[in-house]
């Protein structure tokens, strides 16, 4: 069995560095004591479903542009669509990888980049593209990878409903970058705010378990 000098210990299992202060370990290791548990999705089928997602995406796109929309390139609702089969490429991944907190991962990934991108448009001068396309294909695109995720993973309730949803509130702050008139086209962020209605109403399917998690993690 592995021994830790530093810590005074015996490790059961594969270790090579102890797992309480990062020492080497001396002696033999032992076979692990917890057995191994199979995941309980298949991997090749979430990505396959994700590829397929992206495919349908691009070439819908392409094709709506091909047949309406043939002015020069330039920063546009359909020229932005690789913008959201980015994010769902990430959070899925993320999620396939970590398997640990998907939802609030997807959370701050979407504050993380919605931020960046409007500090990136107030500093080249502020055109607004940052709120009329980019931060509403990004909760789009990760509002449809999150609920894929949840569904091909089969993750616990408890372990993502409220994350889940607060996830799909932010999904609906185009809605108001539409109402307060901060946009330059309205199509990205209606569709947004259309998604996003669309998964709130079947969220609220879950509200009472979506009560129970606030209350056990408020102590209420």
């Amino acid at each position: 069995m592995s021994r830790c000098a530093a810590c005074a210990v015996a490790v059961e299992g594969g270790w090579t560095a102890c797992p309480l202060c990062g020492a080497p370990l001396s002696g033999e290791a032992t076979a692990d004591p917890f057995p191994a548990v199979a995941l309980r999705f298949s991997r090749r089928r979430v990505l396959r479903v994700l590829f397929l997602v992206s495919i349908a995406v691009i070439l819908a796109s392409l094709s709506v542009q091909l047949l309406f929309d043939r002015r020069p390139a330039g920063i546009g609702a359909l020229r932005s669509v690789w913008l959201g089969v980015v994010t769902m490429w990430l959070v899925v991944v993320m999620a396939v990888r970590k398997r640990h907190n998907v939802a609030k991962g997807t959370v701050y990934l979407v504050v993380i980049a919605g931020l960046l991108c409007v500090y990136w448009d107030y500093l080249t001068g502020w055109r607004a593209w940052s709120l009329t396309y980019a931060v509403p294909i990004v909760c789009a695109g990760s509002a449809v990878a999150l609920m894929i995720t949840v569904r091909l993973l089969q993750i616990e309730v408890g372990e993502h409903i409220v994350y889940t949803s607060l996830m799909l509130l932010l999904g609906l702050a185009p809605i108001a970058f539409l109402a307060f008139g901060w946009v330059t086209n309205a199509v990205p962020s209606s569709i947004c705010g259309a998604l996003g209605c669309t998964l709130v109403l079947l969220q609220l399917t879950r509200a009472p378990d979506l009560r129970h998690e606030l209350a056990k993690r408020l102590h209420l």
